[in-house]
């Protein structure tokens, strides 16, 4: 018994419509893929669901971009206006420019060089010189920084000496003056006191000796 005939029509229930497209959708893009690999024919896919959602297949031999060039070529219909073919156009030329640029660089570091004639050879020498000035330029001035601050280094620990010299001098004449202060002090006390508080040296009594 076959399986009778949908009508094609906007699917009222959300949870049946979503069901249904993401079915069609895997179906789409399956046919997709089955007639790149069997015809070897170039084929690309975009959908997108009612909630914005993008899907998409292209064929492993080409991308999405070629084939809406060849499109655009084929059917004669512009899908780019003038300002998206001045980007597209900058974007070439940036794209050229990098890769001239990643060939100067494999040059200077001494990469392919053996397709380059003599002619050639000399402006990558300049600049290798030029560069290398450069660099014993750029270590001079390092060095010279790093005299400089040990200069001021050094000329910092002779002055952090040269307090604390005086300082301990300082202290040591503060601990004498106080040291002579002490012994006079002392003898002025002495010579102060009374005759009979003065204590005096112990004499052997000679009367008991008799």
């Amino acid at each position: 018994m076959g399986r009778g005939k949908i009508e094609i029509k906007r699917i009222e229930n959300s949870t049946n419509r979503q069901v249904t497209f993401s079915k069609r959708r895997n179906g789409i893009i399956k046919k997709a893929r089955e007639i790149s690999v069997l015809c070897e024919a170039q084929v690309s896919v975009v959908i997108f669901s009612s909630s914005g959602k993008m899907s998409e297949y292209c064929s492993p031999s080409t991308t999405l971009s070629k084939v809406l060039e060849r499109y655009q070529q084929n059917s004669g219909k512009k899908l780019w206006d003038a300002k998206h073919e001045n980007l597209s156009a900058e974007i070439d030329r940036i794209k050229k420019e990098n890769d001239n640029m990643q060939i100067e660089l494999r040059h200077l570091k001494g990469e392919d060089l053996n397709s380059l004639q003599p002619k050639e050879l000399i402006p990558i020498e300049e600049a290798l010189q030029n560069g290398l000035i450069g660099v014993r330029d750029k270590q001079m001035d390092f060095l010279k920084m790093l005299k400089k601050n040990e200069k001021m280094l050094e000329e910092e620990n002779e002055r952090l000496t040269y307090i604390l010299h005086h300082q301990h001098l300082s202290m040591d004449g503060n601990v004498r003056e106080m040291d002579v202060g002490y012994h006079q002090r002392e003898r002025d006390f002495n010579s102060q006191m009374p005759m009979a508080f003065r204590v005096q040296p112990i004499q052997p009594n000679l009367q008991e000796n008799k």
